[in-house]
């Protein structure tokens, strides 16, 4: 599925403009299959902004995605290893989606920026700040993925 037309991936583009981190875009996007209520959905994903927190590790669209299929597709119980490694496979499967896409799902190899983490304090959200970030576009991506993995595979 393409990112213009994915409802889910228009959605979660138009939420990081409004300035919801990369995570909470993606997971917020899909909040009408979850019943649960937007801050609280926001507050769980707002720790993954920046690749965690701005350290730059895994892309926050990316643990966004992998957040929401947590919530559709998840497991619970700590002893069912079965569910636990399909699981696991799925979130590598998503992930795989996104790298081949956009050849990394690694926060500062996708913004080109060095080694180790950011400071902790997000910059302001202006239109320079829009023009030299992929981030919008990198949203739309992990939402589309997740969209097209939902109608591929149905929530039970």
């Amino acid at each position: 599925m393409e990112v213009q037309d994915s409802v889910y991936a228009q959605k979660a583009m138009r939420l990081f403009r409004e300035g919801y981190n990369c995570s909470q875009s993606v997971f917020l996007a899909f909040e009408d299959k979850y019943g649960i209520d937007r801050e609280t959905a926001a507050k769980l994903a707002s720790s993954f902004g920046g690749g965690l927190a701005r350290m730059r590790e895994v892309c926050g669209a990316v643990s966004g995605m992998a957040m929401a299929a947590g919530m559709l597709y998840g497991y619970a119980s700590p002893t069912d290893y079965e569910a636990k490694a399909g699981h696991y496979a799925r979130i590598q499967e998503l992930a795989q989606e996104f790298r081949e896409k956009n050849g990394s799902y690694i926060c500062r190899e996708l913004l080109g920026l060095g080694k180790g983490s950011d400071s902790p304090i997000p910059e302001k959200r202006t239109e320079e700040y829009y023009k030299k970030r992929p981030c919008p576009e990198l949203v739309g991506m992990a939402a589309a993925i997740m969209e097209q993995y939902i109608a591929e595979h149905p929530v039970k």
